[in-house]
């Protein structure tokens, strides 16, 4: 369950942190207009949901697994300490972007907002990369190594690099929702960018891995994770053939494919062990009780979660939901159309 919340957070958290990579690298006021006005029209109706799955994270790791959970947050306080800061700015300056009206305050919010959108991905991704070459450990001090070597910047670049490519597949099929045909070809293109970014920085994690991280290595390249990890490139080049061929709602649910199966082939690649080669699954699990509560618990949460945000997604990617407008703001209460200014 804790895998499958972090497959979901990837995946969700993942695609609104890829639009605002693209925001950051659109440009101008004038030249980014039509991309960010694309990106603030697809992120609004669903941007803050998507951190629930965050939040499954958490409760189930601090209840579930509390060694984990200690061991993680006091090694490496300080790069989630950052992603933390950085997900309430990347919020903050989402939600004051739209409503301001000064220029020079708009681009101050959007800057915190794309900034955040690259800055959270990447030490959330160090963090995960410090557990893979088991630098941390139960009684581990923090330190700066535990976090900054090859291994942890490799998987923070491959995780920006992963929710660019989510972000720019989703934005696609959001640009034909919209009838936005010059921003189609727009993100199109960085969508295909974006898979050669993840293939470099793949091959270079493999030769930075094989040292720095060989147990997860190993795990990544013989088994059940090697199997995994092949029908994730296979899910991507399926991804990139769909999107030129502008089927981009298959196009959607293979990008989703491909980056959900490399994170539950990272998570089988450690087992035993949830930080290699020094804390297995068993013994970071909290007492049997407070185990079978929290999965009772979960599954409640899942069963009056779950249809709700399926519901909200497939109303989003239909286009059925639509922000609302200056004039429906504007409307009276006894329903009558709004004045012209």
């Amino acid at each position: 369950m804790l895998l499958a919340a972090v497959a979901a957070y990837a995946c969700a958290g993942g695609t609104d942190y890829g639009a605002g990579f693209w925001d950051l690298l659109a440009g101008g006021a004038e030249r980014g207009k039509r991309p960010r006005w694309l990106i603030d029209h697809a992120m609004a109706p669903v941007w803050e949901t998507n951190n629930v799955w965050l939040i499954f994270v958490l409760v189930i790791m601090w209840t579930g697994f509390p060694v984990l959970f200690q061991t993680i947050f006091s090694a490496m306080w300080l790069p989630l300490a950052l992603a933390a800061v950085g997900l309430v700015l990347r919020g903050a300056g989402f939600a004051l972007r739209k409503p301001t009206r000064r220029l020079a305050r708009r681009r101050v919010y959007g800057a915190v907002f794309a900034v955040s959108s690259l800055l959270t991905p990447f030490f959330l991704g160090a963090a995960v990369g410090g557990l893979a070459t088991g630098r941390v450990a139960p009684g581990t001090k923090a330190s700066a190594d535990a976090w900054s070597n090859g291994t942890s910047v490799i998987v923070g670049l491959l995780t920006i690099a992963a929710t660019a490519f989510l972000g720019a597949v989703f934005l696609t099929a959001d640009a034909r929702r919209f009838g936005a045909a010059d921003l189609v070809g727009y993100f199109r293109l960085r969508a295909w960018c974006s898979l050669v970014g993840i293939a470099v920085l793949a091959v270079i994690g493999l030769v930075v891995t094989h040292d720095d991280a060989p147990y997860v290595h190993d795990g990544l390249t013989s088994g059940i994770g090697l199997a995994l990890v092949l029908v994730s490139v296979v899910c991507a080049l399926a991804t990139a053939g769909l999107l030129y061929r502008a089927a981009t709602g298959w196009a959607r649910i293979t990008a989703v494919g491909s980056v959900a199966l490399v994170v539950v082939a990272w998570g089988l690649a450690q087992r035993p062990y949830l930080i290699p080669t020094s804390l297995t699954v068993s013994q970071a699990a909290g007492a049997s009780t407070t185990l079978r509560w929290l999965m009772l618990v979960t599954v409640i949460a899942v069963v009056l979660v779950g249809p709700p945000l399926v519901l909200l997604y497939r109303l989003d990617t239909r286009g059925i939901l639509q922000p609302l407008t200056e004039a429906d703001l504007r409307r009276t209460a006894t329903g009558r159309e709004p004045e012209n200014p």
